[in-house]
């Protein structure tokens, strides 16, 4: 067991972000990463059909991006099948097809972007609900907080499918240096530095609309006051507390999916 730095706790230790002997190694733990994380959100019930999209961006070719193939289901999703796409929407690697909307988006975001290594989308139930408000998200709970002065509304294109390079800019242009999009009439877009960090933002963004939605219906939900939203923000809504919130849900799918390595 090893002392983990994150509020004294002590688990066996996963690989932390940027620690990897080769190219190669860390290649194949995004790749696997990125493959759990499609496998959870799929658990999670995020699926609408074809839609929907993780990237992870290659560690050498740093204009290329592994992504899930167009019409796979994200709960089968293995690392074999992962493919990689280049920033002119080329497949060069893996035998899948490429998802038009997800090579418009994520090319976007991965070159305005350099700090992200990973951006996640899906057509969530109450991401999609929430959309539909053209607003932000409150800071009605802690784990809401995470996204305080960190998420952005972006209306250009929304409800129309992103298909053309100017709505996956304009997106990007509105993400700006925060970690996530309220893309309106069309759902939730969150990016991270590890493939963990993304994903995580990306549950726990669709659950804080789900609360926002309940709150909403049942009455008028009161805020936190503007600076301890901020402090929760530090605590919560930084790069690595993203990263750790992800590791239950990689050891659950880690041991219940273990195909996913192939």
């Amino acid at each position: 067991m090893a002392e983990d730095g994150l509020m004294g706790a002590k688990r066996t230790q996963p690989v932390l972000p940027g620690t990897f002997d080769s190219l190669e190694d860390e290649r194949r733990h995004r790749k696997e990463r990125l493959a759990g994380a499609l496998r959870i959100f799929g658990r999670y019930g995020f699926s609408e059909g074809v839609a929907g999209h993780i990237t992870a961006r290659d560690p050498e070719r740093t204009d290329h991006f592994w992504v899930n193939p167009f019409g796979m289901s994200f709960r089968q999703v293995r690392v074999s099948d992962l493919i990689l796409v280049n920033h002119d929407g080329d497949v060069v690697e893996g035998d899948g097809a490429l998802n038009r909307a997800a090579f418009v988006i994520h090319s976007a975001v991965h070159k305005a972007r350099p700090d992200v290594n990973a951006a996640a989308h899906a057509h969530s139930l109450y991401g999609k609900a929430f959309s539909s408000l053209g607003r932000t998200l409150d800071p009605i709970t802690q784990d809401a907080c995470a996204f305080f002065e960190d998420h952005v509304l972006v209306s250009a294109f929304g409800g129309k499918i992103v298909l053309e390079a100017d709505a996956g800019e304009a997106l990007a242009e509105g993400l700006g240096t925060h970690k996530a999009v309220i893309h309106q009439n069309h759902g939730l877009f969150t990016v991270g530095q590890s493939v963990e960090e993304a994903a995580w933002w990306f549950v726990t963004m669709e659950r804080s609309a789900q609360a926002q939605l309940i709150a909403e219906a049942a009455g008028t939900p009161l805020h936190v006051n503007a600076d301890d939203a901020r402090y929760t923000r530090e605590q919560i809504g930084n790069p690595l507390a993203g990263w750790f919130s992800f590791q239950p849900l990689w050891d659950e799918i880690v041991r219940s999916d273990p195909d996913l390595f192939d």
